[in-house]
């Protein structure tokens, strides 16, 4: 038996195993006390589980009383959009995001269609711990209501973001390679793309909800699809995951682009147009420093996790900002990550560049990351990072999720997992050779401390 992930943004599980029937209806019927009245916005992703799990996640919203508005497949993002365009008091994107086929989860939202924060996710789990559940009587169940105007108006809203000249990208006819995964991707991009002007080349984008191949967009997973790119001439290759909240690109050389610039690139292009804050997490990589500084802007850094990089975004009004995993959160248009936003500004701050996505690639500062993880055996994660902690106390430090080291060449980032005995340590520095090596060098550190 597998075991259920839960964590602030909600829980996830193989389906049959660790995701049943029960579970399902235990944490949605939590959400909907939490919620207490109002109308929750509920999609999915396209995986072949999601009508079962979407069945079930209606059935209990309803028959607590709750009014479900139901925008059907479509990406996490649109999920999030709807909830703030449509005053709803939550939402729910059934999406287990980049894992494979055999998995599904619950991502909940709050009022403001972002990701519970850690107080709002305490209260639930208080609710969740309750023994008696009520529901309620026939004459005063929820209604159900079916839409898309979801997805319409989130695509709408993107094609009309400012800074982003339709008319100009048009005129340009990109040609783009596009693999969805066979997810909700197929339901939006290749459209939203042809909107754009785009001549798209569909690889991926069949309906059927099963992924052709692992879906989490890692180089490693998309030796076919940078042949393609090559084989179509395409200028652009643009990669969604499952649920559609991140993008990676693939340069028109039938290379990755690297999920770090992604955001790298939206950070330049937005501070080329307005100064202001930027924030992102303490894993993503330090050309947005570079770039911001250019721009004579400022960089704030938050724990891991999208809820926590949007807390930061709002405490320092931050106008961009994101993951280095690809995931843009653009507040223009809402708070999340969003590969739609993402695709917009990328083509935009392509077609103002005027040169190739290889080009563009070239014209920002390069670093490399290397990852590693440790298991560690009856020794406590804490307990290691607290002595890595007094180690480097003298250096430049930040405690807020783990530990990040930031020195003159490079910086390194411990952070131990939510859900195994592990620690991952993230190493970035100008050369590939130097941070894997660095890599090699705190592991083996932590290694010494653990083996004392």
């Amino acid at each position: 038996m597998s075991s259920l992930m839960v964590s602030v943004s909600g829980i996830r599980g193989i389906v049959g195993e660790s995701l049943d029937p029960e579970v399902l209806v235990n944490y949605t019927s939590a959400y909907a006390d939490f919620v207490k009245s109002g109308k929750v916005v509920v999609g999915r992703d396209a995986r072949i589980s999601g009508e079962m799990v979407l069945s079930i996640v209606t059935g209990t919203l309803l028959a607590k009383g709750l009014d479900v508005i139901e925008i059907g497949i479509c990406p996490t993002p649109t999920v999030q959009y709807t909830v703030k365009t449509m005053n709803a008091n939550g939402g729910i994107a059934i999406s287990a995001s980049h894992n494979p086929n055999q998995w599904n989860a619950l991502k909940l939202l709050n009022n403001t269609g972002q990701f519970m924060s850690p107080e709002q996710n305490l209260e639930m789990i208080e609710i969740l711990n309750r023994k008696n559940k009520i529901y309620k009587k026939w004459n005063e169940l929820g209604k159900l209501t079916h839409t898309d105007e979801g997805l319409k108006r989130h695509v709408d809203d993107v094609l009309s973001l400012k800074y982003i000249d339709i008319e100009k990208i048009k005129k340009r006819k990109f040609r783009v390679l596009v693999d969805c995964v066979n997810g909700a991707g197929v339901y939006v991009i290749p459209d939203l793309l042809r909107k754009f002007g785009c001549e798209v080349i569909e690889m991926n984008c069949e309906r059927s909800g099963i992924f052709p191949r692992l879906p989490e967009p890692l180089p490693e997973n998309l030796t076919d699809t940078m042949k393609e790119v090559i084989e179509n001439k395409a200028e652009l290759g643009i990669v969604v995951d499952p649920d559609v909240d991140r993008l990676v690109l693939i340069t028109n050389e039938g290379k990755p682009f690297g999920e770090e610039n992604t955001i790298t690139q939206a950070v330049k292009f937005i501070l080329s147009k307005e100064n202001g804050n930027v924030a992102v997490n303490l894993s993503t990589t330090r050309a947005v420093d570079d770039v911001a500084k250019a721009a004579g802007s400022k960089v704030f850094r938050s724990p891991v996790g999208e809820a926590n990089v949007v807390k930061k975004m709002k405490e320092v009004n931050a106008i961009i900002g994101g993951e280095g995993s690809g995931g843009v959160i653009y507040p223009a248009l809402h708070y999340g990550r969003d590969a739609l936003v993402g695709i917009a500004i990328t083509l935009q701050h392509l077609l103002e560049f005027g040169g190739t996505i290889s080009e563009l690639k070239k014209s920002l500062p390069e670093y490399f990351i290397a990852k590693k993880k440790i298991d560690l055996v009856n020794v406590s994660p804490d307990e290691i990072i607290s002595q890595l902690i007094q180690k480097y106390k003298n250096e430049n430090c930040n405690t807020e999720d783990g530990l990040r080291i930031d020195f003159s060449d490079h910086w390194v980032h411990f952070r131990k997992s939510n859900t195994e005995p592990i620690i991952r340590i993230i190493t970035e520095a100008k050369r590939k050779v130097d941070a894997e090596n660095l890599s090699e060098k705190y592991f083996e550190e932590i290694k010494g401390i653990f083996n004392k």
